[in-house]
């Protein structure tokens, strides 16, 4: 007759305190830790709005005006004019929130929440800095006191503006959506971990 086995302490189970384990960042935190990185691509992309404002002001059609000394009129009809200066504040907004995106990406291909918000938070500053300055240093929006300067029957330009609030969205839709695209094809990829399964 054999005596039972007395089991040794080193095959008892230790046990695990979850004091053991490392807290997991909460939501908060992780979003707190990506701040500086979105603050820095917030204000880079804000500022190329500078030279978007200078290019929509180079490259935006003017809207002839002309006076008869007692009113100011179109020279010729507005419709087209106008709808360029939108169109053409549209097309370097998608320009540079491309641009803006695949920099980016190159940059911190890891990418992370606070690079996209970085970039829609940018994109739409840069807009408006864009929207401003081009209006700021285009032709002036006091078109009487201007066909009173310039005189009678002189062609002057009307005053430089977007018509379609809406077009200031381009630049940062632009952004998110070229860099959701390189992420997905580009972007690292999650290692997968075997299961116990596929083990042979």
């Amino acid at each position: 007759m054999t005596a039972p086995l007395t089991p040794s302490p080193h095959d008892r189970p230790v046990p695990v305190s979850h004091e053991d384990l490392p807290p997991a960042p909460t939501l908060s935190q992780a979003l707190r830790a990506e701040l500086p990185s979105a603050a820095v691509v917030a204000a880079v992309v804000t500022v190329t709005g500078v030279l978007l404002g200078f290019l929509w002001l180079w490259l935006a059609p003017r809207v002839p005006l002309i006076s008869d000394g007692r009113a100011v009129f179109l020279r010729s009809s507005e419709g087209e004019q106008a709808i360029g200066a939108d169109g053409t504040f549209a097309l370097l907004g998608l320009g540079f929130g491309a641009v803006a995106a695949a920099v980016v990406f190159l940059l911190r291909r890891a990418g992370g929440v606070g690079v996209v918000t970085g970039l829609a938070v940018g994109g739409l500053l840069g807009s408006l800095v864009a929207w401003r300055l081009g209006i700021w240093l285009g032709p002036t929006s006091d078109v009487v006191s201007h066909a009173r300067a310039v005189g009678k029957g002189v062609v002057f330009d009307a005053p430089l503006r977007l018509g379609a609030k809406g077009m200031l969205l381009a630049f940062p839709m632009a952004a998110m959506a070229v860099h959701l695209v390189l992420t997905a094809l580009f972007g690292p990829r999650d290692e997968v971990v075997p299961g116990p399964e596929s083990a042979v």
